[in-house]
């Protein structure tokens, strides 16, 4: 029996997909059934972790704007 954890199943489901469909998946994903937030989560952090700590900044900053709009 093959174990497989969340993290591995996300991944592997995305993995071969090309550009176009990967901005299906997240814009499908986007407002949408909450079941899918542990999906973009993964897919974040997969971005997250490639980033230079001034894209990070950069993004904490919007995050920090667009919550204080919310």
């Amino acid at each position: 029996m093959i174990s497989m954890n969340l993290r591995e199943a996300i991944v592997k489901r995305v993995q071969d997909r090309d550009e176009s469909e990967l901005l299906e998946i997240i814009n499908d994903s986007m407002h949408g059934d909450e079941r899918a937030l542990p999906g973009l989560g993964v897919l974040f952090e997969i971005i997250w972790d490639r980033l230079d700590p001034p894209v990070k900044s950069q993004l904490v900053s919007e995050l920090k704007h667009g919550l204080s709009a919310n």
